[in-house]
């Protein structure tokens, strides 16, 4: 085993999160069964079809939906938190409808509202306050001028700074404009309550929301796209019937079933876990703020995920402090994994007007519910060596 002082310290949890035992056992077990495509007509396909659809029905209860109502909400399987983005800013509404989407949003939703805009459909972007919140007064004026029928795309929470985005103000400015409001859930499930509560659609209810397991110790490489009653999409895939047309493709059986489990645990153990990842958020950034002089806490006013803490150091930037942090063990970011490979300055601190140095120097630290408090004192004290070593 690894010492203390050359263990791999993992706080990237927003990226990524290791796999529950329990999930990973529930995968392996549906794997050694063998064969299984639910599409097959044989008794193995039918088996399957049958655990897709007990998983299915599995994630809505844990979501608070209802999803055997006929002609109610549905739960369509994708490969992931941008493929089910992806499907519903293209697919929602009436083709070439006016587009709002937040400044902050996740790389998968700004990159489908630029590519859209190039094709000539409407795009408008929602600023954002200094603390990292959506204007919903801007969001009422925005859907004024573009009349019913606009897609709106707003986060629950940040997945750089952690900051909750107000999800029932905006639903209500939404519907009572006659808009649709697609919700990336990816980041709060398992960290934040969410129940969509009711088979009709009314003001507590989003018209789509999207998630990942990979997000909560799932798998990676399948997502969940929710749609609310009556709410319809047009398919971006072709070539199968699956799904009823509305995203084809033979379904994943081990990794539906995998991440049905992993939402059922997310859950289960919300309430407790909530309240240690946020003591072991605070623990980190209250010992940061304690060691470094000018330390900068975004968001840190604003209501959080529990398990994010996005920080800017004085004096360093973020190539620096992640190359260190990496060779001493400490795994972290320096904003979205779907971006970071090559670095580029943070969107989002950018959209909250933070100074230069702050944007240049800030890394994203994430704790999960298999985080304990021995690593985040070992990760604290390797962070702040590192600092005192490279600040100019």
């Amino acid at each position: 085993m690894p010492n203390r002082e050359s263990r791999v310290i993992y706080l990237d949890n927003n990226a990524t999160t290791a796999m529950d035992p329990e999930v990973i056992e529930v995968v392996a077990e549906e794997m050694r069964r063998g064969p299984a495509n639910p599409s097959s007509q044989h008794a193995l396909g039918r088996s399957a079809s049958e655990r897709i659809d007990d998983a299915i029905q599995r994630m809505g209860r844990c979501l608070g939906s209802d999803l055997s109502v006929p002609g109610g909400p549905r739960l369509i399987l994708t490969s992931g938190g941008t493929e089910s983005n992806n499907l519903a800013l293209a697919g929602l509404g009436e083709r070439g409808c006016p587009l709002i989407v937040s400044e902050i949003e996740h790389p998968s939703v700004l990159a489908v509202a630029t590519e859209q805009q190039r094709s000539g459909r409407t795009v408008h972007r929602l600023p954002v306050s200094p603390g990292g919140r959506v204007h919903v007064e801007k969001l009422q004026s925005l859907l004024e001028s573009c009349g019913n029928g606009a897609v709106v795309a707003v986060m629950s929470a940040n997945n750089e700074t952690g900051v909750v985005q107000p999800i029932s103000e905006i639903l209500a400015v939404c519907h009572d404009a006659g808009a649709l409001l697609h919700v990336d859930a990816t980041q709060s499930i398992g960290k934040l309550p969410l129940s969509l509560e009711s088979p009709e659609r009314d003001d507590r209810t989003p018209d789509s929301l999207s998630f990942a397991p990979h997000k909560f110790h799932g798998p990676a490489g399948v997502g969940g796209l929710w749609l609310a009653a009556g709410v319809t999409l047009r398919p971006q895939l072709h070539g199968g019937e699956q799904q009823l047309l509305t995203r084809p493709g033979t379904e994943p059986v081990a990794l539906v079933v995998g991440m049905a489990r992993a939402l059922e645990l997310a859950v289960q153990h919300l309430p407790q876990a909530s309240r240690h990842m946020a003591e072991l958020r605070d623990r980190l950034q209250n010992r940061l703020s304690e060691e470094i002089a000018g330390l900068v806490i975004h968001g840190v006013d604003q209501p959080r995920l529990p398990s994010t803490c996005c920080v800017s150091f004085p004096g360093t930037n973020r190539q620096s402090m992640l190359m260190a942090l990496d060779m001493a063990g400490v795994a972290c970011s320096s904003g979205s994994a779907c971006s970071s490979g090559s670095s580029p300055p943070s969107h989002v601190l950018l959209a909250m007007g933070c100074p230069e140095w702050a944007v240049e120097s800030a890394i994203r630290f994430g704790v999960s519910r298999f985080s304990t408090k021995d690593e985040i004192d070992t990760a604290a004290d390797r962070i702040c060596k590192i600092y005192n070593r490279l600040r100019t």
